[in-house]
């Protein structure tokens, strides 16, 4: 392609916002001048792009003007705070935190509903949804074609780099304290997350569900196009820096049909599908790469309309930076 774009990243200096800058560079995203953006505590950083050091810049004074596509990787109040600014300029805008409503930035993972950005009205407004969702929904858009599914239950396994670099070393630093023999002291987490796991990520409301669990309910049903669709989620902190992993049960209309659904699988889009008898994990296979890993595909052991998944992802390349330069390839086609 020809034409280049003016692009910004506000969240620059996170973990998901320079993974984003690596992948632009990574995949030629035809970037003329890049803009990278973040709070004052981090403006005058620098990131690397194209074999240059790109200084950050701060946010707040920054003209959204020079720009034609902006990514907000940073906190849901960061987007709260700019993205009608940016809007304003005539940016599009891809939203990775999940603060805008999805009546005005629908959520998009191109694998299941690309087809949702032919029917947007610039200056366009999508979201890319949480990382859970974006891995879930790759694998179970395929399965729609083969499966009347009437109930997803998950269990979602969550590496701490999903709460930002404080949580990574946090537990770097508790695993360093356990492993010298040394006095836990709990910072960030409540309690212990090294060598342990947490039954809960977040503050649970008075039903007991965390956001991050009502969150991926919602997003899951856009994602797939099935708003009556039962959705049942828990998700547990695991002692991980980056990968997630699931635990997936589908109650189906019908007894399952496995050849159906390991055809469907292979020929899904971003799966790879391993070999029965085998199985993934997010730190051997798919930290780092972009596909989710499924395994053990079976029936229940009792039920034979039940389908078992166990699914790997990185969460932060291809379940939040990858799904939104995904988005912005989609968008500059014909619509920027």
């Amino acid at each position: 392609m020809s034409q280049s774009f003016d692009i910004a990243v506000v969240g620059a200096t996170g973990t998901v916002g320079e993974t984003l800058v690596q992948i632009l560079e990574e995949r030629s995203f035809p970037v003329a001048d890049l803009h990278l953006l973040a709070s004052s505590e981090s403006a005058g950083h620098s990131v690397p792009f194209r074999g240059k050091n790109v200084r950050v810049r701060e946010v707040d004074e920054f003209d959204f003007s020079k720009v034609k596509l902006v990514f907000f990787a940073a906190g849901p109040a960061v987007t709260l705070s700019f993205a009608s600014k940016a809007s304003s300029a005539g940016c599009a805008i891809i939203d990775l935190s999940g603060a805008l409503p999805a009546g005005q930035a629908p959520q998009i993972v191109p694998e299941a509903n690309a087809q949702v950005l032919a029917g947007l009205e610039k200056p366009i407004q999508v979201s890319s949804p949480s990382p859970s969702a974006t891995a879930l929904a790759v694998v179970l858009a395929p399965l729609r074609g083969v499966l009347d599914i009437q109930r997803v239950n998950v269990t979602a396994c969550l590496a701490v780099s999903a709460q930002g670099r404080e949580a990574v070393s946090e537990l770097a630093r508790q695993t360093a304290e356990l492993l010298n023999l040394r006095p836990l002291e709990s910072t960030f987490f409540d309690r212990q997350m090294a060598f342990n796991l947490l039954a809960q990520v977040g503050k649970p409301d008075a039903q007991g569900h965390v956001p991050l669990e009502k969150r991926l309910v919602t997003e899951l049903r856009q994602l797939l196009g099935m708003p009556a669709l039962k959705v049942s989620v828990t998700c547990i902190q695991a002692p991980v820096f980056f990968g997630d992993s699931f635990s997936v049960s589908l109650q189906l209309a019908a007894p399952v049909d496995l050849a159906a659904v390991n055809a469907a699988l292979e020929a899904g889009d971003s799966i790879e599908l391993v070999e029965a008898g085998d199985y993934p994990t997010a730190v051997g296979d798919a930290v780092g790469q972009d596909v989710v890993y499924v395994g053990r595909v079976r029936q229940g052991v009792d039920d034979a309309s039940e389908l078992n998944l166990w699914l790997a992802s990185d969460n932060v390349r291809k379940g939040a930076a990858l799904n939104a330069v995904q988005l912005a390839e989609l968008l500059i086609k014909d619509q920027l």
